[in-house]
């Protein structure tokens, strides 16, 4: 079977020398050593000033909306994982939905002053598949209309904006360290935050708003990631160089396959950024040819997914908003699979059956 994708698993000796150290100090969650250590490694490898890892990447979204005090509104975009959207209605928000750049899959910047109003507090954009969005232009509109931004760059680990981290754009970006992702500590997630106070009122938030043995100084939720997650994330970044260059490979030889292919249309890249060749998706001409080429692939046990299906504009739980782009893509993108060791015998022929079908 080959899936969209697959957890990479370190040498389980290395895995077995963490746990047996966390067996001998009996520290297992609550800000132990291994969770220490990958804060400081991560802040070092990602160019950020400060991290805080929580145990999955959704609740780090709804911490950043805690963190900011959000209210009211918030736009976002409807291409993305469906945590980008539920989290928002979860905490009592409202998502306000801007349509996508077609050829970036992004949010498109030039749509989202139309869409500000006196309930918007924040903007939640999306570096789909890790490209980054046009943050300094995002930036400027946020800086405008005084409202908050926080990327969601579940995808976006290593990638570097201009030569520095896009990590750092924005009031908090955040990450998901789920097995799915290039870098994961099984289940996880973290918030990177530039500005000291915010940084030490997330610290809060993150264990119930408890800042002593006996004091708790206001509320709270946990969301701390624990030992054996932090184990797992230390094994997996002593070896991201060769995840990032196994990825790699894999996403160029598609790339030199599919690109000038008039039926496939492949994603734009942001000039300015760096990639980590998470994802590889393409956009063919219809539904109809999409159903067709994933029947045909499933047939021969090839499982690529529709990342993002449905548009998260059409979700039943939130209000209807026009979004033709996200709509369109949505419908007809299929997301290849592409993982360090994908041999190249399976991908050519996860490329020949695409290319008899489109």
């Amino acid at each position: 079977m080959i899936n969209v994708t697959k957890t990479y698993l370190p040498d389980v000796e290395k895995f077995k020398q963490y746990v047996d150290k966390i067996f001998d100090s009996g520290w297992i969650t609550n800000n132990g050593q291994m969770v220490k250590e990958l804060e400081k490694r991560l802040k070092e490898y990602l160019g950020v000033k400060h991290i805080i890892l929580v145990s999955n990447g959704t609740l780090a979204l709804q911490v950043a909306y805690k963190l900011l005090d959000l209210t009211g509104e918030v736009i976002t975009t409807p291409f993305s994982f469906v945590a980008t959207t539920s989290s928002l209605v979860w905490e009592g928000l409202k998502p306000v939905f801007v349509d996508i750049d077609s050829d970036t899959f992004c949010l498109d910047y030039n749509k989202l002053e139309e869409k500000i109003t006196r309930n918007t507090s924040a903007i939640l954009p999306v570096h789909v598949f890790g490209n980054g969005c046009e943050v300094e232009e995002i930036d400027k509109i946020a800086q405008k209309y005084d409202l908050k931004v926080i990327y969601d760059a579940a995808h976006a680990f290593g990638v570097k904006y201009k030569g520095e981290s896009i990590l750092n754009y924005g009031d908090v970006s955040v990450l998901s360290f789920h097995a799915t992702k290039v870098f994961h500590t099984i289940e996880g997630g973290a918030l990177i935050i530039n500005e000291d106070q915010l940084y030490d009122k997330a610290r809060k938030l993150i264990n119930f708003g408890i800042t002593g043995p006996d004091t708790i100084d206001g509320i709270g939720i946990n969301a701390k990631m624990n030992e054996f997650q932090a184990a797992m994330g230390l094994c997996v970044l002593d070896d991201i160089e060769n995840i990032i260059k196994g990825r790699q490979k894999v996403y160029e030889n598609y790339l030199n396959e599919f690109s000038g292919i008039n039926q496939i249309k492949l994603q734009v890249i942001n000039k300015n950024c760096t990639q980590n060749y998470s994802y590889f998706p393409i956009v063919v001409s219809s539904e109809k040819v999409l159903l067709k080429i994933k029947e045909k692939l499933e047939a021969n046990n090839i499982y690529p997914r529709r990342y993002f299906y449905p548009s998260l504009n059409t979700l039943s739980y939130v209000d209807e908003y026009e979004a033709n782009n996200s709509y369109n893509i949505s419908n007809n993108i299929l997301c290849l699979p592409i993982y360090y060791n994908l041999e190249l015998e399976q991908q050519q022929k996860i490329i020949k059956i695409i290319k008899e079908n489109v």
